[in-house]
């Protein structure tokens, strides 16, 4: 499997934990203190931080560090809009639809050089 693909399936997985560590504390301990679903939050965190950084260190051999962010934040949108719509029971906004177009004009321009090529 190439490093590509690869650093693509733990992003996916890391921002999984990070949405649900840093959003999933409005739904699940809005009641409790804020230091309870701060330290929950941060137990979360480590896990997606144990699969962060070495996806971020096998991307890096066949990325540059733009490639690598913008990356990212195509996977953040494509985990937090389901995340926001099924889980926290948001509504669909055409505000989704708009910044996913603007983050998918990033990652041509970020990664054309790589689709030129072919």
């Amino acid at each position: 499997m190439s490093k590509f693909i690869i650093t693509t399936l733990m992003l996916v997985c890391s921002n999984i934990f990070m949405t649900l560590a840093w959003y999933g504390h409005l739904r699940n301990y809005n009641s409790k203190p804020w230091i309870i679903a701060a330290l929950i939050s941060w137990g979360i965190a480590l896990f997606e931080y144990l699969i962060q950084v070495p996806a971020n260190r096998i991307g890096y051999q066949v990325m540059n560090l733009g490639q690598l962010k913008i990356l990212q934040e195509v996977i953040t949108l494509s985990v937090f809009v389901p995340f926001s719509i099924f889980y926290m029971k948001e509504t669909l906004k055409q505000d989704y639809l708009w910044a996913a177009l603007c983050i998918l004009a990033a990652a041509f321009f970020m990664f054309r050089g790589l689709i030129a090529k072919g």
